[in-house]
């Protein structure tokens, strides 16, 4: 996103009850650090499995489906389906989220006999030979086996969904004023945009009315 012609980036914190969004110069973890110079050491962070995501401290971290999904796609493609080893990841990732649409909530706390084979699968596939001309592939591979313990956190919790869908909703109207106006004029602006769509999207969460709430902030800032 463009703030004065410079360039910024939108950064979204959410989960079912509360959105939290801030817009910065830094797309490293110095911005987590801004905002949350203590982690999030209660939390399971979902994330696209970018270094600084995993640096925050958390209680887990959940690599984003959607994402890996997409990265797997890319690669079967590049390859002309020639690369047995992401065909095999793809299914094993579908399975798994398979699997979370038909767990019960006392699946997740119990002994588990499919989310045990997938993870033992997973893990094998993890340690594969790929092929040297499969470079792509080797890479994406090298990089999930770093955060292995981070592909199926989702199947251990209820509440934990499989991709950061939440988090790009998060981000749609600001990128829809980005592409009426073009680009925010100060940080000051871009800021107080942020700051109002957080609380508009946390108020629609609540089930409360967006108009009243801002009506109310509004009245008791001005007392």
């Amino acid at each position: 996103m463009a703030v004065n012609g410079e360039k910024h980036w939108v950064w979204t914190w959410q989960n079912s009850h509360l959105t939290f969004i801030a817009c910065t110069d830094n797309r490293g973890f110095k911005t987590i650090e801004q905002y949350f110079p203590e982690g999030l050491p209660n939390s399971i962070i979902g994330n696209d499995r970018y270094a600084a995501h995993f640096k925050c401290q958390a209680k887990q971290h959940q690599t984003c489906m959607a994402h890996l999904l997409r990265d797997l796609k890319y690669i079967i493609e590049f390859y002309e389906n020639n690369c047995d080893w992401a065909t095999q990841m793809k299914e094993l990732i579908l399975q798994a989220i398979n699997l979370k649409a038909v767990l019960t909530t006392p699946d997740y706390y119990g002994p588990n006999e499919k989310r045990y084979d997938l993870e033992k699968m997973i893990a094998m596939v993890l340690q594969n030979k790929i092929d040297e001309v499969h470079r792509k592939a080797k890479t994406l591979q090298k990089s999930l086996r770093k955060h292995q313990q981070n592909i199926l956190t989702f199947l251990w919790h209820a509440d934990v969904p499989a991709d950061n869908n939440g988090s790009e909703r998060a981000i749609r109207n600001i990128k829809i004023k980005q592409k009426i106006s073009g680009q925010f004029k100060t940080e000051k602006g871009a800021n107080g945009f942020t700051v109002v769509r957080s609380i508009i999207d946390t108020v629609i969460k609540s089930g409360q009315n967006e108009m009243e709430a801002l009506t109310l902030i509004a009245k008791l800032g001005a007392e």
